[in-house]
């Protein structure tokens, strides 16, 4: 074998997202909840099915936290966990989350006054019950406890502001409880501060109590909250403004929009647009779901750095990101994350690609399909450009929390998950798809101010739509990557003014499964009249169509409003008694992206048919791997190649077929 020897060059780049100046909603939120630090993950249950022992109805926290809003800010505070819960199995403990270095437990007590054993240790409080419990009691707890002087990342503190950010699993670090986002509860939040502090939370505001240079606020939530949305934002000299939004069931009845605002921020856009955003999503979704909403940015240099985060009823924005997409995003999130959450960390999918698909449909609004298709597009662009090569949903995330970048990746969570509803769309027509999701949103019984897992809405879709649609979710959700078409068609002149066009469609991935089932349409022209577009249903590979007309065919045109975004395509003239139109000499095409990471696609094309061999060798010219090694028709064709398990580096790939021979160079940068 010979060695090939090149020299390495140092390339820069800058992925296509970061260039656009107009930064998305779903692009803030991603880099906040993707750059956070990993949150502990210790596990007692498996959550396949989001059931546990035991069933949370309300926490009950009562914090004295006046003391971190006055120099030198200390993280440390005394507080009282008050837990009513409903017994689901019989036990005569109950597990908790409560990071050891976060949280010291004081004691712990039924409501009745006994005292209970407790231990804790590796981030698990376990609280030993005065006897066994039946399932439908009642339990109720109070925990004392206390936050060390600790950053956490859970729990933070700075000059004069305090705030908690919790996804996925940092509700723990602040205040014991049962974190996983299956297990809601209702809470009644009560904080000590100083009186020149403005201070929100979930729900409304029950009172608020000034007693000297002391503010008692009381927060109530009776919609129940997911812990990793449950929130404490406040600030000394916060700005408050209050926008009052009035419902479409009952303009006598209106909630308040509270607007918490740094020092010197322009929020007056965000303003004026918090009426139409909330009526435009209540019509498309839903009425808006709870007795509250509001918005607060987080102090600069207090570690909030980037985009939002959609806590229920109070989203944390990054300092003076008062912008209109960012606010769009979250503020669907109280629909998609917040009234109904992800049942495990598997189905983020039902949290991040509904909310960036939101931002397509807000698109919509005022710019019509035009608008919305250019957004669904940018985000087939970023995840084509910047597939990582996993699926939406990985069953094993359900029980093993991933690390953030990959939960929160944005290619996948957000811009691949808001293109597979804009395929639902496409599959399903508007109307129905519409009508679905509102339905979605609309049933008490088993999602709204509910948890659900990706199952259980495809139950939903297919119940509401009278189809099984499981084909749709399994390739587009659950498997990596997406279909790459090969398609063919030939012209065939049948006489006395008739035409006949064969089309091929065919697909030839090999980093997924091998087919992917679709609707795809079809666009003809011709030498008189107008076009023509056909809309079949592409149910296997390598599935023939025939198509006839009494006029001659110029031109075929495979998906012309490039409906099915999540995909690669090529189209060619196939053998044919007319018009036979194939590729004049062999090419072996430079690969795109290049420099890549980690996934490229390499193009060649065969004028006659040929074995083709398609070989990748390292710097050393070591064979890694062989692509292609079989026999194939002329033609064009693409291989999509996923470097996931290589390293950074130079490699090359070597086409062969026939005599013909060519080498080119990729660069692998991760």
């Amino acid at each position: 074998m010979k060695k090939i020897i090149v020299l390495v060059l140092i390339l820069s780049f800058f992925n296509g997202y970061l260039l656009s100046q107009d930064i998305k909603g779903s692009y803030y939120c991603s880099m906040k909840k993707s750059s956070a630090p990993d949150s502990y993950r210790e596990y007692f249950l498996s959550t396949n099915n989001p059931k546990h022992s035991y069933d949370v109805l309300n926490y009950k926290l009562n914090l004295d936290i006046w003391n971190c809003f006055v120099s030198p800010y200390p993280k440390s505070f005394t507080a009282t966990n008050h837990i009513t819960l409903r017994v689901d199995s019989v036990l005569n403990n109950i597990k908790l989350n409560a990071v050891n270095t976060s949280l010291v437990i004081d004691s712990v007590k039924l409501l009745a006054g006994t005292p209970l054993t407790i231990s804790h240790s590796s981030n698990i409080l376990t609280v030993n019950l005065d006897r066994s419990y039946n399932p439908g009691e009642i339990v109720d707890i109070i925990i004392y406890y206390r936050h060390n002087n600790v950053a956490d990342q859970g729990f933070y503190v700075y000059n004069g502001m305090v705030f908690t950010d919790c996804e996925p699993e940092g509700a723990r670090k602040w205040f014991p409880c049962w974190d996983r986002p299956s297990d809601k509860a209702t809470v009644d939040i009560t904080v000590k501060t100083p009186s020149n502090v403005k201070l929100g939370s979930n729900g409304r505001l029950q009172d608020s109590t000034k007693t000297g240079d002391t503010i008692y606020y009381r927060w109530v939530s009776a919609d129940p909250v997911a812990t990793y949305i449950t929130v404490l934002t406040g600030r000394v000299n916060y700005g408050l403004d209050i926008v009052y939004w009035h419902r479409l069931s009952n303009p006598a009845d209106s909630i308040p929009i509270r607007l918490y605002y740094n020092p010197g921020e322009n929020y007056t856009n965000i303003k004026n647009l918090m009426i139409p955003m909330h009526t435009y999503l209540s019509q498309k979704y839903s009425e808006y779901p709870f007795e509250k909403n509001g918005f607060a940015t987080i102090m600069s240099g207090a570690g909030f750095t980037w985009g939002g985060m959609e806590n229920q009823t109070l989203t944390s924005l990054c300092p003076n990101c008062w912008s209109e997409m960012t606010v769009l995003h979250e503020c669907a999130h109280q629909w998609f994350g917040d009234m109904i959450t992800c049942g495990t960390w598997a189905d983020i999918w039902l949290n991040e690609g509904f909310a960036t698909f939101s931002e397509a449909i807000w698109k919509e609004r005022t710019g019509g399909y035009t608008a919305y298709k250019t957004e669904i597009n940018s985000d087939a662009n970023t995840y084509l450009n910047n597939n990582p090569g996993w699926a939406i949903s990985v069953p094993d995330w359900a029980v093993n929390t991933p690390s953030n970048s990959v939960l929160f990746n944005y290619a996948i969570t957000y811009c691949k998950g808001s293109c597979v509803l804009h395929l639902l769309r496409y599959v399903l027509g508007d109307t129905l798809f519409f009508n679905t999701i509102y339905n979605y949103a609309t049933d008490t019984v088993n999602f709204r101010y509910k948890s659900a897992v990706i199952p259980d809405f495809v139950t939903k879709v297919n119940q509401e739509t009278g189809q099984d649609l499981n084909w749709f979710f399994n390739q587009w959700i659950y498997q990596p990557n997406h279909p790459v078409y090969a398609n063919s068609y030939n012209i065939t002149d049948l006489g006395g003014e008739n035409w006949r066009i064969n089309f091929v469609a065919k697909q030839t991935q090999t980093n997924t499964i091998p087919f992917y089932k679709m609707p795809v349409e079809i666009k003809f022209s011709f030498s008189t009249g107008s076009d023509t577009t056909v809309r079949v249903m592409n149910d296997v590979n390598n599935q023939l169509f025939s198509f006839y007309f009494n006029r001659q065919p110029t031109s075929v045109v495979f998906d012309p409003g490039n409906m099915i975004v999540l995909k690669q395509a090529t189209l060619i003239m196939s053998t044919g008694e007319n018009n036979l139109q194939l590729p004049g000499k062999f090419e072996l095409k430079q690969n795109s992206p290049n420099p890549f990471n980690p996934v490229t696609l390499i193009e060649f094309s065969i004028p006659n048919n040929s074995s083709v061999k398609l070989t990748l060798y390292d710097v050393l010219g070591k064979e890694i791997t062989t692509l292609i090694n079989d026999y194939r028709t002329a033609g064009k064709y693409s291989e999509n190649f996923n470097a996931m398990k290589l390293s950074s580096g130079v490699y090359f790939y070597v086409l062969e077929a026939g005599d013909f021979r060519d080498v080119k160079k990729m660069t692998l940068l991760k």
